[in-house]
């Protein structure tokens, strides 16, 4: 598909319904005594990236699609609190992928003011985080996050776009040298700062 031609909605809505597949599929798979396990980056733990995914992945891409704002009953819940949070978290991107069904949701700006964003920009980044956030849960709990190579060459892409801004935010760490003959989603990663390799 060419980017160039294609509407966000065509591009980036497939890689978000498949990313939040993979990241419903490994958040199933949380061992419940691995929640202080280490992370990649050295500042959480399991409990405080899960905590992080469920909200920002789920019920924040859902407000961000209706341009409401999230309760703070939401903003200072611990999910891992529920025993079922695995499958609540499932039903909650359930949701907010299905709010961004609508072409019409990608329209406009998100957010007030200076900090208002192109809603497909929001979008992207949404789906940005659950890519490496859900890698980084799976590498904490011995397992596998998988793409498709589409998927995985837009990431790519919008880490290589991103990067400085989210090094502004020490959201990035400074990119970790990888061959190009890596496969793309260890670039992504590598390019994001996370180390590809790294084992709890």
């Amino acid at each position: 598909m060419n980017s160039e031609t294609s509407s966000p909605m065509e591009t980036v809505y497939p890689a978000m319904r498949e990313c939040a597949a993979e990241a419903a599929r490994i958040t199933g798979a949380v061992p419940a005594d691995r929640h202080a396990a280490p992370m990649p980056s050295a500042e959480w733990d399991v409990r405080a990236l899960v905590n992080h995914l469920v909200l920002y992945t789920s019920h924040g891409l859902e407000h961000r699609a209706h341009r409401t704002e999230m309760p703070e009953t939401l903003t200072a819940r611990d999910f891992t609190t529920d025993p079922d949070w695995p499958e609540r978290y499932r039903a909650a991107l359930d949701r907010a992928v299905a709010a961004w069904a609508d072409p019409a949701v990608w329209e406009g700006r998100i957010g007030e003011g200076e900090g208002a964003m192109p809603a497909a920009s929001v979008a992207t980044l949404m789906t940005l985080e659950m890519a490496l956030h859900g890698w980084e849960l799976a590498r904490a709990t011995d397992q596998e996050f998988r793409l498709s190579e589409e998927t995985a060459a837009l990431v790519l892409d919008v880490v290589e776009e991103y990067a400085e801004m989210y090094r502004q935010y020490a959201g990035f760490a400074a990119p970790i040298p990888t061959p190009t003959t890596s496969p793309t989603f260890t670039r992504a990663l590598a390019a994001s700062g996370r180390d590809p390799h790294w084992t709890p």
